[in-house]
């Protein structure tokens, strides 16, 4: 009898473990892009366009994070990125999910300096401070990281 009790027991709090997993976790992947390539930027696209639509057939929660560094921060500057409609386009298609698309600053400034002018980044973008730096804290947190 007590056996029966502690099996039923453990398969109940086995269920409402994965029942609250399922419902509560949010799949976090962080993409790097460093290459001025529109070949690897479309790869990237690619990727996050699965991953959001994964898990929204599946009724989960994704977050991606697009993080550019180096050359590959041209896919998110204005006047030289082969693929700004679709970022505009990927950033429609994932709400309610998240997607982040983040600019390397140490890269802008480098440009800048080299460049001797304004650096400008699209509008879906966020500037971050180190674009190395987000991935490894992103990874520190406990993120998934694909580099196409």
């Amino acid at each position: 009898m007590f056996r029966r009790l502690a099996t039923a027991a453990l398969l109940s709090i086995a269920f409402a473990t994965t029942a609250l997993a399922a419902d509560g976790k949010i799949h976090r992947v962080a993409i790097q892009v460093d290459q001025n390539d529109p070949q690897v930027m479309n790869l990237a696209l690619n990727n996050a366009t699965n991953v959001i639509e994964h898990y929204r057939g599946r009724n989960e929660q994704v977050a991606v994070d697009i993080v550019t560094y180096g050359p590959g921060l041209h896919m998110l500057r204005s006047d030289t990125s082969p693929v700004q409609d679709r970022l505009k386009r990927l950033k429609e298609l994932a709400f309610p999910g998240k997607i982040q698309f983040s600019a390397c600053n140490n890269t802008k400034q480098g440009m800048e300096k080299t460049e001797g002018k304004a650096v400008p980044i699209v509008s879906e973008a966020t500037i971050v401070p180190s674009g190395v730096v987000q991935l490894m804290e992103l990874q520190e947190q406990g993120w998934s990281y694909v580099r196409p």
